[in-house]
């Protein structure tokens, strides 16, 4: 009687837990680089706005109407859309729902503050049900609209990195299911392909493991004096650290 104790560690779950670490130390966002592009039809409205956002360190970017906006959103999506609510041609509510609906993230995922002049709950809502992520409402105190601005680009850069993790799980996966169906196949080559004739016994096995490989196995082994030795291996729970242990166990054999 012995007992055997192995400990497997998976190396592609170390590298997601490194960097997904590394990534937390790292600040979540970098707005050096950050481009607001503000759509107003009031040329003062945009110069002011502009000069706002310049002296915060943004890069920005200025369109007169949404059909401009559509364009250069088309050209280079910016950081943060920064949209006026009450515009001639597309508003602001019918450019945000021409971008929600487009078929590229990059597009349709922009965060989007809205400006409007009107202070009542119902233009709020008006601005959040035509699918903005905030709003600010004029005339526009400098510091409150860079908090919302520093906000949509956190929950941007949260959001990013999210989907880097999720892909890299994704790829980890993948790996994981190209490694058990791998394990599987080998682990069946260790059972009896044939099955055993002896005179006066009929004998059948199935061998089904819950997941791709099992902690079971068996086998038989004819002795030298014509007996012959039925064994099965039952290695405490399940997968490839438990397959693991009972394909040692046949090599005993």
């Amino acid at each position: 009687m012995f007992k055997l104790r192995v400990f497997v560690e998976n190396s592609s779950t170390n590298t997601i837990r490194r960097r997904t670490s590394s990534e937390s130390k790292v600040q979540m966002h970098d707005n050096s680089h950050a481009e607001i592009l503000v759509v107003d039809d009031d040329a003062m409205s945009r110069r002011v706005l502009a000069q706002l956002l310049s002296a915060a360190g943004y890069n920005c970017r200025v369109c007169k109407d949404g059909s401009e906006a559509l364009d250069a959103i088309q050209d280079r999506p910016p950081s943060v859309l920064l949209l006026d609510f009450d515009m001639p041609g597309p508003n602001g509510a019918e450019v945000l729902r021409r971008l929600r609906s487009d078929k590229d993230p990059t597009v349709a995922q922009i965060p989007a503050i809205m400006l409007t002049a009107h202070g009542s709950q119902q233009s709020e809502v008006s601005c959040l049900q035509a699918g903005a992520d905030d709003f600010v409402t004029k005339p526009v105190n400098s510091a409150v609209l860079r908090a919302r601005i520093e906000t949509q680009l956190r929950l941007r850069s949260m959001r990013r990195q999210l989907e880097r993790q999720n892909d890299e799980l994704e790829k980890w996966r993948r790996d994981l299911e190209r490694d058990l169906a791998a394990a599987r196949l080998t682990q069946q080559s260790l059972i009896p392909q044939k099955p055993l004739l002896l005179p006066g016994w009929q004998i059948a096995t199935c061998y089904r493991p819950v997941i791709q490989v099992g902690g079971d196995i068996y086998g038989w082994l004819r002795m030298k004096d014509g007996r012959v030795l039925f064994w099965i291996a039952d290695g405490t729970g399940h997968g490839a650290a438990a397959a693991l242990l009972t394909t040692l166990a046949k090599l005993l054999f």
